[in-house]
């Protein structure tokens, strides 16, 4: 159902130029440096190397998580030859760009790496020193050294690192080329290419859960964490796209009447899919999976998830990530109105960011083989407990936000806020939901 009401619209400079957001992008940036500075030496003082190396990690896959999430949007739309979102889709343009930088986040890793510490955060990273407290699985896990072992792992890392950096600068390119000269062959290059890309982004994002995240407890494995990986990129990436996009609204004045309720329904629809239904089938998929089996060797996952203050973080996660945004964001009206919209949205960015946690902190503990019954294992392991409010933590993670927020605004200031010469941009401003 689509009017042609495109003479309605304002799509002069003024009202779509980014230079504007220059001071707020260099605000942004300076206080995210500042925030991951004072938290590194708080996790530093802290003297909890293993610790402070996770939540570390924790913080680079918020940012990555953010940013990569903003790339499948992208993608997907020039794959499905989407146009009901031409509109909104620069700000997803330029949180994409930060792939650019992101490798800086992987430095500290590198370091750890590069100084011989890096079995503070992978196990397998010193197997005589794994084989001391667990002859087992250190046994299991030299037989996986082909493909865990440093040299490849970093390799692995640098071609990560490089696809998404290329994959970003194509689209930014792509799209700002056509904003000067207008050439509907840009779009259809887009979309030729967006196949390959998104094949590359699949299987890249993937093999990066298994050896950043899945790789923390190298005897454990499941086929489909790079699914759920993905379900975490889906939530925050789409998350941030239409808090982003609500900020140019309110605070700078930017796209007004132009993105409308209309297109705020349609990313909140696509939050509800990926981050709210998609996450929960893909979550109980491999908990039920590994539940029914009852291996020791995949339960050993789940395990230290169950006991303490996990077993609650657990429940929260139920709770939090599926159960009340789905009551709540399944109505046409939550995803129109602009208060429950973004309410919406920080709720579901802060509960990505509890998923990121708990798919993270937790150790299998070495003593896991000495118990007959759950029950001992609850026991004495009841004083575990995650530490979402650790001071490190919270200045770290926010730190990454704010050098994400700021490098998408960063990459704004010199440009239109809209792709104003997309073929399908007419489309875009008529469409209405059904």
């Amino acid at each position: 159902m689509a009017h042609d009401h495109h003479h309605a619209h304002d799509l002069s400079d003024a009202n779509l130029g980014g230079s504007a957001l220059a001071p707020a992008a260099r605000t942004l940036i300076g206080a995210g440096l500042v925030a991951v500075a004072v938290g590194a030496w708080l996790g530093y003082r802290s003297g909890d190397a293993a610790h402070f190396a996770r939540h570390w990690l924790v913080a680079m896959m918020f940012g990555l998580a953010i940013c990569l999430g903003a790339t499948f949007f992208v993608v997907v739309q020039h794959l499905t030859r989407a146009g009901w979102s031409v509109a909104v889709r620069r700000p997803a343009e330029a949180l994409m760009q930060n792939l650019r930088w992101a490798w800086v986040l992987f430095l500290p890793v590198a370091w750890m790496g590069w100084n011989g510490s890096l079995d503070t955060l992978f196990p397998w990273a010193n197997l005589d020193e794994l084989a001391k407290v667990a002859p087992a699985e250190a046994q299991l896990v030299a037989n996986k050294s082909g493909y865990l072992n440093q040299r490849f792992f970093f390799v692995r890392a640098a071609i990560y690192f490089v696809a998404w950096a290329g994959i970003a600068a194509f689209f930014w390119r792509a799209s700002v080329r056509q904003d000067r000269t207008g050439d509907p062959a840009i779009s259809a290059a887009c979309r030729k290419w967006s196949g390959p890309a998104m094949i590359v982004f699949g299987l890249s994002i993937t093999f990066a859960a298994f050896d950043w995240m899945m790789s923390l407890s190298p005897a454990w494995f499941s086929t489909m964490f790079g699914v759920y990986f993905f379900a975490a990129c889906a939530t925050c990436g789409i998350s941030v796209i239409t808090l982003l996009t609500l900020r140019l609204q309110d605070q700078f004045g930017r796209l007004r009447g132009i993105v409308s309720p209309e297109h705020f329904q349609d990313l909140g629809k696509m939050l509800f899919a990926f981050g709210i239904v998609f996450w929960a089938y893909i979550a109980f998929s491999q908990f039920m999976l590994i539940w029914y089996g009852n291996l020791p060797e995949e339960t050993a996952w789940y395990l230290p998830r169950q006991v303490g203050g996990w077993l609650w973080l657990s429940w929260a996660l139920l709770l939090g990530h599926f159960a009340i945004p789905f009551v709540f964001l399944i109505s046409r009206w939550t995803k129109r109105i602009r208060a429950t919209l973004t309410f919406g949205c920080a709720w579901m960015l802060l509960f990505g960011l509890i998923d990121l946690y708990y798919l993270v902190m937790p150790h299998i503990p070495h003593d896991l083989g000495e118990f007959t019954t759950y029950g001992e294992f609850a026991a004495k392991h009841a004083g575990d407990a995650p530490h979402l409010l650790d001071p490190s933590f919270l200045a770290m993670t926010l730190g990454v936000l704010m050098l994400v927020l700021g490098g998408a605004l960063r990459a704004l200031s010199g440009q239109s806020l809209l792709a104003v010469r997309d073929p399908s941009l007419r489309e875009s401003l008529a469409f209405e939901n059904m």
